[in-house]
């Protein structure tokens, strides 16, 4: 398998004030195409900040990381906001749809400013709703939807610009265990497909499923493993 993230000497800080917040102490790590890997690590660990530079939602105060190839590092933030549309899917525990929008239409709109035509956009937009089992859903709006309804057409839209990466936040934070375990078997169908999947979470039973745990603490990777993961 070939290297799809490389970080070198990575390090993240905040100043508050006149106090100097170290969140990233100079981390490095490889992770490959099609691995399923849960980043774990307590409050303050740095889990958070990392994947908001792996998301390229921020970006580190020093050191590297290349992400399918090039160093995003070094890239200013319009580009940044390319490669996070074309190369990263993300999930969130909130879910984040827009509430006026209909699960086809949130599905769809990172094609919008991927610049789909329409038809296309919806295309591909029912074609991943259908993926992760809400055919019949297509025209409801996310307070229609049930919690897990709504996390699945959030795990659609990160889809649909057939990313390089999931990026998924604590996704089972807000849905009951009957609807996690739902959840987790989605994301082990798309790992299975092929995708990379980067689950940030704080729960044991959830990493359990991927194939690698990363542990971090005091903004260092502070130990990692590969096991068989669960299978539901």
């Amino acid at each position: 398998m070939s290297k799809l993230i490389r970080i070198e000497n990575l390090t993240r800080t905040y100043k508050i004030g006149e106090e100097v917040i170290h969140a990233l102490n100079g981390v490095n790590l490889e992770i490959e195409q099609n691995q399923y890997v849960a980043l774990m690590g307590p409050s303050g660990s740095g889990k958070s900040t990392l994947m908001n530079i792996l998301g390229c939602l921020d970006r580190p105060s020093s050191g590297d990381y290349f992400l399918n190839g090039p160093n995003v590092a070094t890239l200013d933030d319009n580009q940044l906001a390319v490669i996070r549309n074309k190369e990263i899917g993300f999930v969130f525990q909130t879910f984040n749809l827009l509430p006026k929008y209909t699960a086809l239409e949130n599905v769809a709109l990172p094609l919008v400013y991927a610049g789909w035509s329409e038809e296309k956009r919806i295309a591909r937009a029912q074609e991943v709703l259908d993926q992760v089992g809400l055919k019949d859903r297509m025209k409801h709006k996310p307070n229609e939807l049930s919690g897990g309804q709504r996390q699945r057409v959030a795990v659609a839209r990160a889809l649909v610009n057939k990313p390089s990466i999931i990026l998924a936040d604590e996704p089972t934070g807000n849905l009951d265990t009957k609807t996690s375990y739902e959840i987790m078997h989605l994301f082990q169908e798309i790992h299975d497909a092929g995708n990379t999947v980067i689950l940030v979470t704080h729960e044991e039973d959830i990493a359990s499923y991927a194939h690698r745990i990363i542990r971090m603490r005091d903004g260092v990777v502070e130990s990692e493993k590969s096991h068989q993961p669960n299978r539901i």
